[in-house]
């Protein structure tokens, strides 16, 4: 692993160049070229900077991120109570290990983990904020990207041209500019403030309010105990029950081990040990779901009493993990409830009236403000367009590619994480793939690498087999999976991290090409493309 005073001293290989270098033979007149374009500084982004630079020190790139501040996610949302919903041993990075007292952070804390990291590694100097990608084309005869950017300076937007040989899209999965708003009817009737939690105004003032949350996500359950502090009561609204499991936010095992061991091999120990009991306990509620389903009902009926009707407010139509399930630290929305500072209703809103909301049974709620903790609008690639040779890609109707490249798409990788478990996880090792992958290529002299489907009649299924609203909204802009490998979606971290670690690069599936060179004239072609070596005489590396 380079060591932190190597990796700065790298930092000037981020800097654009007009001469000759990378993967491509040719740089076409541009405003700005690099090898490889990172798109997005939240831990994705960070996590794709930090591994090219460790395995690639050499590589010209830099970081396009369309705010004006880093930390994705941590940045972008304000609302009271932000926290992770992983546990920080995996949602933190492999090569800066959290040294945070609790396991369950707070936002604030973990945005500034990722700002303390970007500065310590000298990747905070290879990101360009506000500049937002808009597009990209892929030009088979130069095997380089030409990517659209709107740049925002001193309240004007300017256009300016990227090129690269490989984008790597960190952008996240869903729209940073808003999230899913659902319209009642009589919503400009309410005389009190309605507030989305993307969008949370600064000092909005809620001590001695009537609060209804409306919404059973990780979002909902996490401002409820966190308003209800103050709040004059808390409502939890939500249409039908979410699986809810309350977890201590300190990791005893962890604070041993750190105790025993130094801390490198603490944080290995504690990783794995995370990483291994999620996978266990995922698996056996996918396995078991009755059994799974009892435990987690048992769990929250011991610490609400006999009282609370835990069937009707608590018990999902769905198994166990058809949804993420919903982490509770220290089993802080119980508390509010029992302590009467909170309450669950399940019910449909029929309509906002004047005084807050009228449903379907009924029954009036009285609310001096409304959170519409309604959900994500899903966009990927940050909602750029994508061509290739002018031909505009639908990520619809691609298949995915260890999930993580899209079938006949070249140079370009996305990262999109895991649903059932830390999405760093997942991050990292795509992350290190792509440097192996370029590597691979700079090795050989390939400008082109492009996942090819050669049977087109193959099976898919849906890539990502959540039933939640976010991603059945948005269903047919998700890229398919296959129904074997390299074209499954795995959702397990140690087979991924197997096969992307010690598989073979030029496994059938993915084709690597030299780009087509320039002939002199007179030649019999105006280009040829230069042989590709049989992929059983190189060595994947």
């Amino acid at each position: 692993m380079t060591s932190i005073t190597e990796f700065n001293a790298s930092a000037s290989n981020a800097l654009p160049a007009t001469a000759q270098h990378g993967f491509a033979h040719a740089q076409p007149n541009t405003d700005v070229d690099y090898d490889v374009l990172i798109v997005g500084a939240g831990l994705s982004g960070i996590a794709a900077a930090y591994h090219l630079r460790d395995r690639l020190p050499s590589t010209r790139f830099a970081i396009l991120e369309s705010r004006s501040s880093l930390g994705g996610t941590w940045d972008l949302f304000r609302y009271p109570g932000i926290r992770s919903d992983s546990d920080m041993y995996t949602l933190g990075f492999s090569f800066r290990p959290w040294q945070g007292d609790k396991a369950i952070a707070d936002g604030q804390s973990i945005l500034d983990y990722v700002k303390d990291t970007t500065r310590e590694f000298g990747i905070d100097k290879t990101i360009q904020f506000e500049h937002k990608v808009i597009g990209a084309d892929w030009d088979s005869s130069l095997a380089r990207w030409s990517v659209q950017v709107e740049r925002s300076a001193d309240g004007h937007v300017e256009r300016r041209r990227y090129t690269c040989s490989f984008l790597h899209m960190c952008s996240g999965y869903y729209d940073y500019d808003q999230g899913h708003a659902p319209q009642w009817p009589g919503m400009d009737q309410f005389a009190g403030q309605i507030v989305h939690p993307q969008q949370w105004p600064a000092g909005l003032a809620y001590a001695d309010k009537r609060v209804v949350v409306v919404g059973s996500g990780a979002t909902a359950v996490t401002l409820v105990p966190t308003m209800a502090v103050t709040a004059k009561h808390v409502t939890m609204l939500q249409r039908s029950p979410t699986y809810i499991f309350a977890l201590p936010s300190r990791d005893v095992i962890a604070d041993k081990l750190r105790g025993w061991f130094p801390s490198t091999i603490a944080h290995r120990l504690v990783r794995t040990k995370n990483v291994l009991l999620s996978m266990y306990l995922y698996n056996y509620a996918r396995r078991k779901p009755e059994a799974a389903k009892k435990a987690i009902l048992k769990m929250a009926a011991k610490q609400l009493g006999p009282d609370f009707d835990i069937g009707k407010h608590l018990t999902p139509r769905y198994k166990p993990w058809d949804q993420r399930l919903c982490i509770v630290p220290n089993g802080d929305l119980f508390k509010a409830i029992r302590a009467g500072k909170a309450s669950i209703v399940t019910d449909e809103i029929e309509s906002f009236t004047s005084t807050g909301l009228r449903l379907r049974s009924g029954e009036l709620l009285d609310a001096d403000i409304i959170v519409t903790a309604t959900g994500l609008k899903l966009k990927l690639l940050g909602g750029a367009n994508i061509t290739v040779d002018g031909r505009p890609i639908n990520l619809g109707d691609t298949v995915s590619y260890k999930g993580m490249m899209s079938s006949g798409v070249p140079n370009l990788a996305s990262t999109f994480g895991y649903t059932n478990a830390s999405w760093t996880l997942k991050a990292e090792l795509v992350a290190k793939y792509v440097a192996r992958l370029l590597q691979h290529m700079q090795t050989n002299g390939y400008d082109t690498c492009v996942p090819v489907l050669d049977n087109q009649d193959v099976g898919t299924q849906p890539a990502v087999d959540l039933t939640s609203g976010y991603i059945q909204r948005a269903a047919a802009s998700l890229p398919r999976q296959g129904l074997h490998k390299p074209w499954i979606y795995h959702q397990n971290y140690a087979f991924d991290l197997a096969a992307f670690r010690f598989g073979k690069l030029e496994d059938g599936a993915m084709r690597f090409e030299r780009r087509k060179v320039a002939q002199p004239a007179g030649s019999d072609a105006a280009y040829v493309a230069e042989e590709q070596t049989p992929a059983k005489t190189r060595a994947s590396l």
